[in-house]
Parts: structure tokens; C-alpha cells; sequence
């Protein structure tokens, strides 16, 4: 039994009943489509009345149309309902240490237009070109409701400031403000790790959509953690829950953290130790400019050193998502990045070490690698604004 805080505690009013019973029917259509009103109604146990005036309404907002009929059963065919997604509803902006990417999407979360550009350490330079592409893609898309920003960093949601972010030394930087003061759109923001949790909520494979906890283990530049507890993102005060990043795992990792230490989980676990590793094997310049995503194509072409770079950060990261289990005891572990590519070589040697590091007799979690594709922290961005139109709001 959830134990509530009284403090906070408000008693379920009229509105309240009638907001949580239109995100019913907007969800089932959501994940359901096409569906008749009359199978909501069974679906759902509301009344058929309750789920036509919903539909009514829903409609008139534009979030859902009708397609047509479907087969009857004896009686007339029922009209099919889906999501409207003619129109784009959100803008997603994803700012990574080294790539900064905007995008548009329907209702469903299907990207229309993408924009990306090199991220500058100025968060002058780099807002001015973000509020500069986000009003080109108002200009064509005056359907836009929200923005949703992803930051690599630690950040409070509720004040829309971006408190930390290592890579920049970006400190106090009130970035909802900066992007709603120029374009007039409402802006939510999070840190990387939590947006990518976020769209795994709602749009990753069953078996973590359907988890009621679970946690997103982020390799990127650094490694962040997005804990989901009872289908909510947790944040802890001020946001700054997740940042497992920093556990100390080891001594004089391949690279420095980005708190500059080289204990920490990420200095042994990032994408830029697994390229340090590869370097150091082959002989290759530090100076060499090279990515992850290059890395990974070697290493599933089969060259050698690439492998055993891979696999070496894959052991790595299984010593801190095996602490995640043993501490927090998930229903799944997620791993996203560009890693989940080269799950085929990470698997093995993370669950060897996960199953050495979980003692016996203690629950598990199966280990998942993220289906959200290519640009999974720009999937949580957009990920942040489409929450708000799934999610039912308990306010009185």
C-alpha cells in the first residue's frame, strides 16, 4: 500500500475524475488503434455514454479523428477512432557535449522535421542557434503546443534551470527561461538520462513500457541513470537523483570523469573510455579524431581491437548496473546510447559480471538493450512535452 503525504493530499474533485477518464480514452487510443468508442467502453468499464462525450471532446481539441468503419459483429459497424497527427505538437531539443538536435513530432511521436548543428561552450552561441531554429520551425508548424529540452547535466525541472553541466561549466543557466522568452512557448526541461527514461515509459519495447520500475542506464560522452519508480520518473530534490555516474567502481579509469576524477563509473564505462581503450591497443594517436558510432562499426565488422575495447566497457558498465540491482532491485534495466548497437558484444561479458556481482539469493533483472534507435535523448525531449498530454493531472 502507497503511503500518501497528507500535506500534499487533495480530495478527488469532479474535474479531477473527468481529467483521468479522458486520458483513459485518449491512452487506449493511443496504444490501441483503430478502436470503436464500444470497445473503450468494454476495454475500460466506462460507461458508453461517458466514453462518446470524451471522444466528442477529444475531437474538437484535435487530438483524435475518426478512420472509417470497422467489421460489424451483427449489429451497425463501429467508426474507428485514431490519433490525429497531421499537425506537429512539440519540438524536441537535445543538446549533447558534441551535437546539439532539433526536431518536430505528431502526436504519436513520428519526427517531421530535423535540424541539428556542432554545440557550442557558449550557451550564448548555442541558445541563439536553438531559439533561431525553433522559430523556422514555428514559422511552418503553428500547431507546436510545447518545447522539451534534454540537457547533459544536472537539472531542476521545476525552475527550468540547468544547475550543472560538467562539460560546458554551464552553472545557473535558466534555459526554460531563455528559450520561452524569446519564442512564447511553454518549455520543460530535464537532464538526458531522465528524457530518455521517459520515452522508454512510453514509447520502449513491453517489457520496460509495461514495468512499473525500472532503470535507464544512459553511455553516451558520460553515463547518466534515469530511475522510474512506480511509472514516474524519480528526480529526488532538485532533480538531482540518477547521478550514479559518479560511483566510485575502480582506480585510474581510461579517461577522467567528467567531474574530472578517474574513479567514477564513467571514467571506465563511457563512450570516450571505450575509444581510449581502443587507442591504446591499436597504437592509434590520442589526437586521432574519432567517435563511438565509428568505433562500433569496427568492432561489429569484426576488428579485433575494437572487440575487446567494447567488451571491456562492457564489463565495466555491468560492475555499476549490478550496484543498481542489488540496491534498487528493478523489474529490467535498460541501456541506451549508441552501445545498444553493439549489444551484441556488450551482452555476454555484462551479464557474466552482473551474475559474478549479484549474490545468491537475491532477485535479478533481465539486462535490455533500448530500442529508440539513433537519437534516443532527442526521443526524450519530445518525450517530455507528449507526457504531458498522456499523463492525467491529479490537481484538484
Amino acid at each position: 500500500m502507497r503511503r500518501l503525504n497528507l500535506k500534499k493530499v487533495q480530495a478527488a474533485s469532479l474535474n479531477t475524475i473527468r481529467d483521468i477518464n479522458r486520458q483513459i480514452v485518449l491512452n487506449y487510443v493511443r496504444e490501441r488503434e483503430p478502436i470503436s468508442r464500444a470497445e473503450i467502453a468494454r476495454e475500460s468499464a466506462l460507461q458508453r455514454s461517458t466514453v462518446s462525450a470524451i471522444v466528442d471532446t477529444l475531437q474538437v481539441d484535435g487530438l483524435i479523428e475518426e478512420v472509417g468503419e470497422g467489421e460489424s459483429t451483427g449489429g451497425r459497424p463501429p467508426t474507428l477512432l485514431r490519433l490525429r497527427t497531421k499537425d506537429a505538437v512539440a519540438i524536441g531539443v537535445a543538446i549533447t557535449p558534441s551535437v546539439t538536435t532539433i526536431a518536430t513530432c505528431d502526436l504519436a511521436g513520428r519526427v517531421m522535421r530535423q535540424y541539428g548543428f556542432e554545440t557550442d561552450s557558449d550557451p550564448e552561441q548555442t541558445f541563439g542557434q536553438v531559439v533561431s531554429c525553433i522559430k523556422n520551425f514555428v514559422d511552418v508548424d503553428r500547431s507546436v503546443e510545447a518545447i522539451g529540452v534534454s540537457l547533459p547535466g544536472l537539472v531542476d525541472p521545476a525552475i527550468g534551470t540547468a544547475i550543472y553541466v560538467p562539460y560546458f561549466k554551464w552553472r545557473d543557466l535558466p534555459a526554460a527561461e531563455i528559450i520561452t522568452s524569446a519564442v512564447g512557448l511553454p518549455v520543460l526541461i530535464d537532464n538526458d538520462a531522465n528524457s530518455v527514461a521517459l520515452a522508454e515509459l512510453w514509447f520502449g519495447r513491453p517489457e520496460v513500457s509495461n514495468a512499473r520500475d525500472f532503470i535507464l542506464v544512459l553511455v553516451a560522452e558520460g553515463v547518466g541513470t534515469g530511475i522510474v519508480f512506480d511509472g514516474q520518473i524519480y528526480r529526488g530534490k532538485r532533480g538531482a537523483a540518477g547521478e550514479f555516474g559518479h560511483m566510485i567502481i575502480g582506480t585510474n579509469g581510461p579517461v577522467p570523469c567528467s567531474c574530472g576524477n578517474r574513479d567514477c563509473w564513467e571514467a571506465f564505462s563511457s563512450e570516450r573510455a571505450a575509444i581510449s581503450r581502443y587507442k591504446s591497443l591499436s597504437s592509434m594517436s590520442e589526437e586521432h579524431e574519432m567517435n563511438f558510432k565509428e568505433l562500433v562499426d569496427r568492432g561489429l565488422s569484426g576488428e579485433p581491437h575494437a572487440r575487446t575495447a567494447i567488451i571491456d566497457t562492457g564489463r565495466s558498465l555491468g560492475v555499476g548496473i549490478s550496484n543498481l540491482i542489488v540496491g534498487f532491485s528493478p523489474e529490467a534495466v535498460v541501456v541506451g546510447g549508441e552501445i545498444a548497437r553493439a549489444w551484441p558484444m556488450v551482452e555476454g561479458p555484462l551479464r557474466d559480471t552482473i551474475e559474478h556481482s549479484v549474490r545468491r539469493g537475491l532477485p535479478s533483472a533481465p539486462i535490455l538493450p533500448s530500442t529508440l534507435g539513433e537519437h534516443p535523448t532527442l526521443r526524450g525531449a519530445l518525450s517530455l512535452v507528449l507526457a504531458t498530454k498522456f499523463s492525467a493531472s491529479l490537481a484538484a
